[in-house]
């Protein structure tokens, strides 16, 4: 296993409070990893989500969008398969405060940039939800903390 020091971190949505809204994702540039792993922690939820996918593109529109974007099979909460359960996966509910859900995305074969599509429900509130991505196996290490995708590292 590589170490995490040698991954870069991209930050598809900062923290964010949405309701009845899709949230606004950065895409990720994926050019030198051979692996992505999306995590997508939700705060506060009082509704359940109506979508949590991935989808990909050998082009983007603007650093929010891809051109031509289309779903990835196999990443899509509430149509693919757990491999946990080998049952159906489950869109986050209004009683996952609090919890992690996961995007172990293997690189090869896939096109070059990845976004993340997240809405939240129609509730009282709504749902507050940070996502952030990891490419490890990377060509090139990353030797500063720009480099690595981050603001500062100690």
């Amino acid at each position: 296993m590589q170490p995490l020091q040698t991954a870069k971190t991209h930050v598809f949505v900062g923290p964010q409070l949405a309701d009845a809204a899709t949230y606004t994702s950065t895409v990720c540039d994926t050019a030198g990893a051979d692996y992505l792993e999306v995590n997508v922690a939700l705060g506060f939820t009082d509704i359940a989500m109506t979508t949590l996918k991935l989808q990909e593109s050998d082009a983007i529109t603007n650093s929010t969008t891809l051109d031509g974007g289309a779903d990835i099979t196999g990443y899509v909460f509430g149509t693919s398969v757990n491999p946990d359960t080998n049952t159906t996966s489950a869109l986050p509910s209004a009683t996952d405060d609090n919890k992690v859900f996961q995007f172990r995305v293997p690189l090869q074969g896939r096109k070059r940039y990845i976004n993340l599509v997240a809405v939240a429900g129609n509730g009282t509130t709504g749902t507050f939800l940070a996502a952030h991505g990891k490419l490890g196996k990377l060509e090139q290490d990353p030797v500063t903390a720009s480099e690595a995708g981050l603001g500062s590292w100690l």
